[in-house]
Protein backbone atom coordinates (compact mmCIF):
# COMPACT_ATOMS: atom_id res chain seq x y z
CA UNK A 1 0.00 0.00 0.00
CA UNK A 2 2.81 2.38 0.90
CA UNK A 3 4.71 1.57 -2.34
CA UNK A 4 1.66 2.33 -4.41
CA UNK A 5 1.21 5.51 -2.73
CA UNK A 6 4.68 6.46 -3.33
CA UNK A 7 4.51 5.41 -7.18
CA UNK A 8 1.35 8.03 -7.25
CA UNK A 9 3.16 10.68 -5.83
CA UNK A 10 6.25 10.38 -7.89
CA UNK A 11 3.71 10.39 -10.93
CA UNK A 12 1.58 12.98 -9.53
CA UNK A 13 5.29 15.21 -9.28
CA UNK A 14 6.19 14.29 -12.64
CA UNK A 15 2.70 15.08 -14.79
CA UNK A 16 3.08 18.10 -12.89
CA UNK A 17 6.04 19.56 -13.52
CA UNK A 18 6.76 22.01 -16.43
CA UNK A 19 7.57 21.53 -19.45
CA UNK A 20 11.49 21.35 -20.33
CA UNK A 21 12.63 23.87 -23.37
CA UNK A 22 14.81 22.36 -25.54
CA UNK A 23 16.64 24.13 -28.22
CA UNK A 24 18.26 21.66 -30.93
CA UNK A 25 20.25 22.67 -34.13
CA UNK A 26 20.00 20.81 -37.76
CA UNK A 27 22.55 20.76 -39.93
CA UNK A 28 24.59 18.71 -42.27
CA UNK A 29 25.17 19.86 -46.44
CA UNK A 30 22.75 20.96 -48.85
CA UNK A 31 20.29 18.41 -50.02
CA UNK A 32 20.50 16.03 -47.17
CA UNK A 33 17.11 16.07 -46.10
CA UNK A 34 17.26 18.45 -43.37
CA UNK A 35 14.05 20.22 -43.87
CA UNK A 36 12.07 17.26 -45.09
CA UNK A 37 13.13 15.49 -41.83
CA UNK A 38 11.74 18.50 -40.18
CA UNK A 39 9.10 18.70 -41.87
CA UNK A 40 8.30 15.02 -41.38
CA UNK A 41 8.40 15.23 -37.34
CA UNK A 42 5.83 18.29 -37.51
CA UNK A 43 3.65 16.22 -39.15
CA UNK A 44 3.99 18.20 -42.77
CA UNK A 45 4.40 16.12 -46.76
CA UNK A 46 8.00 16.08 -47.06
CA UNK A 47 8.01 16.01 -50.31
CA UNK A 48 8.61 18.58 -52.74
CA UNK A 49 11.20 21.14 -50.35
CA UNK A 50 12.97 23.60 -51.33
CA UNK A 51 16.52 24.32 -50.40
CA UNK A 52 16.58 26.32 -47.28
CA UNK A 53 18.07 30.02 -47.53
CA UNK A 54 19.52 31.39 -43.76
CA UNK A 55 17.88 29.36 -41.66
CA UNK A 56 14.12 28.16 -40.75
CA UNK A 57 12.59 27.72 -36.96
CA UNK A 58 10.43 25.52 -36.12
CA UNK A 59 8.86 24.88 -32.56
CA UNK A 60 7.21 21.69 -31.05
CA UNK A 61 5.91 19.89 -28.75
CA UNK A 62 7.68 16.58 -27.87
CA UNK A 63 6.25 14.52 -24.34
CA UNK A 64 7.52 16.57 -21.48
CA UNK A 65 10.04 19.28 -23.69
CA UNK A 66 8.69 21.87 -25.86
CA UNK A 67 11.48 21.69 -28.53
CA UNK A 68 12.90 24.36 -30.93
CA UNK A 69 14.86 23.18 -34.09
CA UNK A 70 16.50 25.48 -36.03
CA UNK A 71 16.82 23.87 -39.43
CA UNK A 72 20.73 25.72 -41.04
CA UNK A 73 20.89 26.01 -44.79
CA UNK A 74 23.49 23.91 -45.98
CA UNK A 75 25.04 25.74 -48.89
CA UNK A 76 28.98 26.26 -48.63
CA UNK A 77 28.21 29.80 -48.42
CA UNK A 78 25.52 29.53 -45.49
CA UNK A 79 27.28 27.60 -42.98
CA UNK A 80 29.59 30.41 -41.56
CA UNK A 81 26.01 31.57 -39.70
CA UNK A 82 25.59 27.88 -38.15
CA UNK A 83 28.01 28.81 -34.93
CA UNK A 84 25.95 31.63 -33.70
CA UNK A 85 23.36 29.06 -33.09
CA UNK A 86 25.49 26.51 -31.02
CA UNK A 87 25.79 28.60 -27.88
CA UNK A 88 21.94 28.26 -27.24
CA UNK A 89 21.92 24.29 -28.60
CA UNK A 90 21.04 21.48 -26.14
CA UNK A 91 22.13 19.24 -29.15
CA UNK A 92 22.80 18.30 -32.64
CA UNK A 93 20.87 16.77 -35.10
CA UNK A 94 23.39 16.37 -38.40
CA UNK A 95 21.98 15.06 -41.16
CA UNK A 96 24.02 13.37 -43.80
CA UNK A 97 22.86 12.53 -47.56
CA UNK A 98 23.86 8.27 -47.16
CA UNK A 99 23.84 8.34 -51.05
CA UNK A 100 26.26 10.80 -52.18
CA UNK A 101 29.17 9.14 -52.20
CA UNK A 102 30.86 11.83 -54.01
CA UNK A 103 30.29 14.01 -50.96
CA UNK A 104 31.44 12.22 -48.32
CA UNK A 105 34.46 13.76 -47.18
CA UNK A 106 33.00 17.09 -47.27
CA UNK A 107 30.52 15.55 -45.01
CA UNK A 108 33.42 14.18 -42.67
CA UNK A 109 35.07 17.58 -42.81
CA UNK A 110 31.93 19.60 -41.86
CA UNK A 111 30.96 17.35 -39.20
CA UNK A 112 34.37 17.21 -37.61
CA UNK A 113 34.21 21.01 -38.41
CA UNK A 114 31.11 21.40 -35.91
CA UNK A 115 31.89 18.52 -33.20
CA UNK A 116 35.30 20.45 -32.21
CA UNK A 117 33.37 24.04 -31.61
CA UNK A 118 33.90 24.80 -28.03
CA UNK A 119 30.29 25.58 -28.10
CA UNK A 120 29.37 21.88 -29.29
CA UNK A 121 31.57 19.57 -28.19
CA UNK A 122 30.41 17.42 -24.90
CA UNK A 123 26.76 17.81 -26.24
CA UNK A 124 24.69 14.81 -27.49
CA UNK A 125 24.64 14.44 -31.53
CA UNK A 126 22.38 12.14 -33.58
CA UNK A 127 23.19 11.39 -36.74
CA UNK A 128 20.33 10.86 -39.11
CA UNK A 129 22.01 8.87 -42.14
CA UNK A 130 19.10 9.63 -44.41
CA UNK A 131 17.89 8.63 -47.88
CA UNK A 132 18.24 4.55 -47.51
CA UNK A 133 15.66 4.58 -49.99
CA UNK A 134 18.42 5.74 -52.39
CA UNK A 135 20.32 3.12 -54.71
CA UNK A 136 23.62 3.13 -53.93
CA UNK A 137 23.13 4.53 -50.54
CA UNK A 138 25.31 3.78 -47.61
CA UNK A 139 25.18 1.15 -44.89
CA UNK A 140 25.16 2.14 -41.29
CA UNK A 141 28.55 0.48 -41.18
CA UNK A 142 30.27 2.19 -43.75
CA UNK A 143 28.88 5.53 -42.50
CA UNK A 144 30.53 4.81 -39.47
CA UNK A 145 33.74 4.08 -41.13
CA UNK A 146 33.90 6.69 -43.90
CA UNK A 147 32.67 9.56 -41.38
CA UNK A 148 35.24 7.89 -38.77
CA UNK A 149 32.42 8.97 -36.62
CA UNK A 150 34.11 6.46 -33.57
CA UNK A 151 37.14 8.73 -33.62
CA UNK A 152 35.10 12.53 -33.78
CA UNK A 153 33.08 11.51 -30.92
CA UNK A 154 34.95 10.08 -28.86
CA UNK A 155 37.88 13.18 -29.61
CA UNK A 156 35.16 15.71 -28.81
CA UNK A 157 33.39 13.72 -25.89
CA UNK A 158 29.69 14.06 -27.53
CA UNK A 159 27.12 11.02 -26.97
CA UNK A 160 26.43 9.73 -30.02
CA UNK A 161 23.70 7.85 -31.47
CA UNK A 162 23.08 6.97 -35.76
CA UNK A 163 20.09 5.90 -37.13
CA UNK A 164 19.57 5.10 -40.94
CA UNK A 165 16.58 6.91 -42.33
CA UNK A 166 14.55 7.82 -44.81
CA UNK A 167 13.05 11.02 -44.08
CA UNK A 168 10.38 11.52 -47.53
CA UNK A 169 8.69 7.80 -46.44
CA UNK A 170 6.51 9.26 -44.23
CA UNK A 171 5.32 12.04 -41.49
CA UNK A 172 3.39 12.78 -38.55
CA UNK A 173 2.49 9.60 -37.21
CA UNK A 174 3.93 7.28 -40.05
CA UNK A 175 7.21 9.44 -39.73
CA UNK A 176 10.32 6.95 -40.07
CA UNK A 177 10.65 4.99 -37.11
CA UNK A 178 14.43 5.50 -36.97
CA UNK A 179 13.84 9.42 -36.79
CA UNK A 180 11.32 9.25 -33.99
CA UNK A 181 13.48 7.00 -31.71
CA UNK A 182 16.69 9.02 -32.79
CA UNK A 183 14.82 12.40 -31.63
CA UNK A 184 13.67 10.24 -28.40
CA UNK A 185 17.15 9.16 -27.92
CA UNK A 186 18.85 12.74 -28.23
CA UNK A 187 16.00 14.53 -25.89
CA UNK A 188 16.38 11.70 -23.18
CA UNK A 189 20.20 11.92 -23.07
CA UNK A 190 19.79 15.53 -22.86
CA UNK A 191 17.15 15.19 -20.37
CA UNK A 192 20.15 13.25 -17.98
CA UNK A 193 21.94 15.78 -17.88
CA UNK A 194 19.38 18.59 -18.09
CA UNK A 195 20.31 20.95 -15.43
CA UNK A 196 24.16 20.88 -16.93
CA UNK A 197 23.52 21.91 -20.02
CA UNK A 198 21.16 24.44 -19.35
CA UNK A 199 24.08 26.02 -17.16
CA UNK A 200 26.31 25.76 -19.88
CA UNK A 201 23.76 27.35 -22.46
CA UNK A 202 23.12 30.26 -20.46
CA UNK A 203 26.60 30.98 -19.67
CA UNK A 204 27.95 30.27 -23.38
CA UNK A 205 24.49 32.61 -24.46
CA UNK A 206 25.70 35.38 -22.15
CA UNK A 207 29.43 35.51 -23.75
CA UNK A 208 27.93 35.52 -27.11
CA UNK A 209 25.52 38.34 -26.52
CA UNK A 210 28.84 40.32 -24.53
CA UNK A 211 30.73 39.37 -27.77
CA UNK A 212 28.39 40.37 -30.31
CA UNK A 213 27.02 43.71 -28.19
CA UNK A 214 31.67 44.53 -27.90
CA UNK A 215 31.82 43.62 -31.38
CA UNK A 216 28.63 46.22 -32.33
CA UNK A 217 30.77 49.29 -30.27
CA UNK A 218 33.33 48.61 -32.42
CA UNK A 219 32.41 48.55 -35.74
CA UNK A 220 30.27 51.57 -34.21
CA UNK A 221 33.52 53.17 -33.22
CA UNK A 222 35.27 52.38 -36.24
CA UNK A 223 32.54 54.38 -38.46
CA UNK A 224 33.10 56.90 -36.48
CA UNK A 225 36.75 57.39 -36.96
CA UNK A 226 35.74 57.10 -41.02
CA UNK A 227 33.31 59.69 -40.92
CA UNK A 228 36.16 62.01 -38.59
CA UNK A 229 38.97 61.54 -41.03
CA UNK A 230 36.74 62.19 -44.02
CA UNK A 231 35.41 65.50 -42.60
CA UNK A 232 38.57 66.41 -42.01
CA UNK A 233 40.10 65.51 -45.17
CA UNK A 234 36.90 67.59 -46.58
CA UNK A 235 37.71 70.60 -44.62
CA UNK A 236 41.45 70.67 -45.44
CA UNK A 237 40.62 70.29 -49.06
CA UNK A 238 37.91 73.33 -49.03
CA UNK A 239 40.55 75.47 -46.79
CA UNK A 240 43.47 74.87 -49.73
CA UNK A 241 40.71 75.85 -52.37
CA UNK A 242 39.94 79.17 -50.74
CA UNK A 243 43.62 80.44 -50.48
Amino acid sequence: MFNLMANCCNWLKRWKEPARKVTLVMVGLDNAGKTATVRGIQGECPLDVAPTVGFSKVDLKQGKFEVTIFDLGGGKRIRGIWKNYYSESYGVVFVVDSSDVQRIQETRDTMAEVLRHPRIAGKPVLVLANKQDQDGALAEADIIETLSLEKLVNENKCLCQIEPCSAVLGYGKKVDKSIKNGLNWLLNNIAKDYEAISERVQKDTAEQKAQEEQDKKERAERVRRIREERSSFYLGYNTCLQR
